[in-house]
């Protein structure tokens, strides 16, 4: 008589034993949808803070002048990701080795790209990737010194490897 009497207080705490289990599985899930969101927010955050400087930074190799807007290509990095407050090494090869490898296949905005466009087979150039096949970088040519949008595929044969720190 007693056990039947006990058995649905059983029950019931069985069941909310298990459901207080579930909850940090739960929870958690929750965490991973809310920093991938922050990490998109983030990415689209860079990726316009990149744009903005268009026509006001110089490109010099060895340069680190934020006050003059005077960067090399990993400076222009550095200085871009620290408004979204990720720090980066000065220098592309130290940045390649930052964060996580992500394949070109799987390349979103924010990824940081890198080539090898002095010493070949060298990580010695690197970039934001925006999306949609292009890339943003701080570059001098015969003709342009300064933030230029590429095609990544343009840059195929000098493409080394990406890297995601947001």
């Amino acid at each position: 008589m007693k056990l039947t009497k006990l058995l649905p207080k059983i029950v019931l705490a069985v069941v909310l034993g298990l459901s207080l289990f579930a909850l940090p599985q739960i929870g958690s899930g929750t965490t991973n949808v809310a920093s991938a969101a922050t990490s998109t927010s983030k990415a689209s955050k860079v990726v316009s803070f990149a744009k903005s400087l268009k026509s006001k930074v110089t490109y010099k190799f060895g340069v680190n002048n934020p006050r003059k807007f005077i960067f090399d290509c990993s400076s222009f990095t550095k200085y871009v990701f620290a408004s979204q407050g990720v720090s980066l090494k000065w220098g592309s090869r130290a940045q390649s080795k930052q964060g996580k490898y992500v394949s070109k296949s799987n390349l979103k905005a924010g990824d940081l790209v890198f080539f090898s466009v002095a010493k070949k087979g060298q990580v010695n150039h690197v970039g934001i990737y925006i999306g949609n096949g292009y890339f943003i970088h701080n570059t001098i040519g015969k003709s342009f010194n300064g933030i230029l949008t590429s095609k990544l595929s343009d840059y195929s044969s000098r493409y080394i490897t990406a890297r995601r720190v947001l």
